[in-house]
């Protein structure tokens, strides 16, 4: 992939930026309706009797607000930034689109405005602090890896930042589940964003705590049986679910304002305050549950994200990570899939 052009002027002493104008510590959602588990001082679903290493709290609700934000900057230069799937709307019957994991529901609501004649139901583990949403736009809690009851058929599946959810098991079960409540000619879509930070330039040392984040968070992910690589296994499994026409398209997501294009500068400040606000809640559950060599404490935790946030101020730090989107479609009645094999657990693994 190009490397992304660095912003001469960020560091000339007239310059306008300062860290304080692009970090601010996430301003929680104030609710108190919400219970859920209590651990470390992070709250976490109690719907399912599986522990989940992702928070269900406010911090974490607005840290998925700033994921969206980054994936529609992305995609800005596309009329619809919110998928790709090619679900033509001059149909008989309304679209009906289901969003696994919606999380506060902003992706789910933004769908809805944007196609009004759309039935769109956003599912999760934890009630989202969600005050108003349009008509045609429904909430739900449930857990998909359960059997599904939903009395339709689907025209667009979605997921996102799902990494971590699922054991390699259980994601097969939530894509056959996907597949068989697909309408034939209906797409899945699914984008995730990978832990492992980098720099083109060099510019990111190797010993820094940022270049250390990504093989921590797969190690524990592996000890926890919640493997962090769907980043590079979804489009296999997708495919191995009977899905066709598979597409992918890789980002490059900065972190900062180091960048000079404007769209991925934009990108960068608000990756950055997903970063400062999601970091704690991406790795607390892990390292005090399967930190390696043994588990971490919640003071551990802490330095380590004290040194993050650190990190993630320094503007000569050209950091970015990737992220993948893949969507495919299911088969017409009578099309006969391509054969594929099942890819194998055990196969090296390159860095998202």
């Amino acid at each position: 992939m190009e490397a992304i052009a660095v912003d001469p002027d960020l560091y000339a002493p007239e310059s306008s930026y300062s860290p304080d104008d692009w970090q601010s510590e996430t301003t929680s959602i104030g609710s108190s309706i919400y219970r859920g588990l209590m651990d470390n001082g992070r709250r976490y679903q109690s719907l399912s009797n599986k522990e989940y290493c992702i928070p269900s709290d406010e911090q974490q609700f607005e840290t998925y607000e700033a994921g969206h934000l980054v994936d529609l900057i992305m995609d800005s230069d596309r009329a619809n930034p919110l998928f790709r799937s090619p679900i033509g709307t001059d149909r008989e019957r309304p679209l009906q689109v289901l969003d696994i994991g919606t999380g506060k529901g902003t992706w789910a609501i933004d769908v809805a405005d944007m196609f009004p004649n759309a039935t769109v139901r956003g599912v999760d583990l934890f009630p989202p602090p969600v005050t108003w949403m349009p008509p045609n736009c429904v909430i739900e809690v449930d857990d998909v890896l359960q059997e599904w009851t939903w009395r339709e058929q689907f025209d667009l599946i979605h997921m996102r930042n799902m990494i971590g959810s699922f054991d390699s098991a259980e994601w097969d079960i939530v894509y056959q589940h996907c597949f068989d409540k697909m309408a034939p000619g209906g797409w899945i879509e699914q984008i995730e964003a990978g832990p492992f930070i980098t720099s083109d330039d060099g510019s990111l040392p190797a010993d820094s705590a940022l270049s250390s984040w990504g093989p921590i968070i797969q190690k524990c992910g592996d000890r926890a049986g919640r493997s962090c690589d769907v980043v590079l296994t979804m489009s296999d499994s997708i495919k191995n679910a009977g899905f066709v026409d598979v597409h992918e398209k890789i980002y490059k997501w900065p972190i900062g304002p180091w960048p000079r294009d404007q769209k991925f500068k934009e990108a960068g400040v608000v990756n950055c305050q997903h970063w400062m606000s999601g970091m704690e809640g991406w790795c607390m559950w892990l390292l005090t549950k399967f930190g390696d060599p043994e588990p971490w404490t919640k003071e551990q935790v802490h330095v380590y994200c004290a040194k993050i946030r650190s990190e993630l101020k320094d503007p000569h730090y050209h950091a970015y990570h990737k992220a993948r989107r893949v969507w495919a479609r299911k088969p017409m009645p009578g099309e006969v899939p391509p054969r594929s094999s099942k890819s194998s657990s055990s196969s090296a693994r390159a860095k998202p």
